[in-house]
């Protein structure tokens, strides 16, 4: 693999949507584990004295790995950013190809060239693999901080629906991917899902998307 190449191995849009859904699953399942327990919290509380014992408990599970997987706002945050940062990653792509014509260039006529020749094309070169390095790691960056900041507004919408199913539903505790087991009976994540489903604008239900913004020069 040429020198090239391995600088194109990491960009943007390569492997895109697989490194943001593993980390949204990574952070997501532990995130919405604190948020259920936020919600239980609010859930118990919102019963008052009237919980008991276990035997009157109204209990729930949610699968935060399916919810974060299927729900329309998580469809909507991931494209959203991949149209964000589509035109850095062509300039990305273009760079790299332009970068792998001149170190083709410079081996096929490298022994013909005179010494000055060869010394200014190694210098495009370099000077070009570093400018891809600094252009690579700055989209890197932008768009880590993005993604959190997307991934920040779906656990609100998350954890606001699954609260508001506990309170209208008299749910007295609501556990998700930390449950050892749980049967079919107790799974509300279909009912979870439907809120986020009715919840989501027209942008994350297949209509008209948002527009890109424009990337960075």
């Amino acid at each position: 693999m040429s020198r090239a190449q391995g600088c194109a191995g990491a960009t943007v849009s390569e492997k895109f949507r697989d490194e943001f859904f593993k980390v949204y699953l990574k952070l997501g399942s532990r995130h919405l584990k604190r948020y259920l327990l936020i919600a239980v919290a609010a859930a118990v509380m919102s019963a008052g004295p009237g919980v008991a014992s276990a035997a009157e408990l109204k209990l729930g599970f949610v699968n935060a790995a399916k919810i974060l997987e299927e729900a329309p706002q998580a469809e909507h945050a991931r494209n959203k950013l991949e149209k964000e940062f589509s035109g850095r990653n062509k300039k990305l792509i273009d760079g790299q190809k332009e970068l792998k014509a001149m170190e083709d260039k410079l081996a096929k006529d490298g022994a013909v060239m005179s010494d000055a020749e060869r010394a200014k094309s190694e210098r495009n070169i370099n000077a070009l693999r570093r400018d891809l390095k600094r252009d690579q790691d700055e989209a890197r960056e932008d768009f880590n901080i993005r993604r959190n900041e997307e991934f920040s507004k779906l656990q609100k919408q998350v954890y606001e629906a699954i609260v508001a199913l506990a309170k209208q539903e008299n749910y007295d505790l609501i556990v998700g991917d930390g449950a050892i087991y749980s049967s079919e009976r107790v799974d509300i994540t279909d009912k979870v899902m439907a809120r986020l489903k009715a919840a989501a604008p027209e942008a994350a239900k297949g209509g008209a998307a948002e527009p890109a913004a424009q990337p960075k020069q």
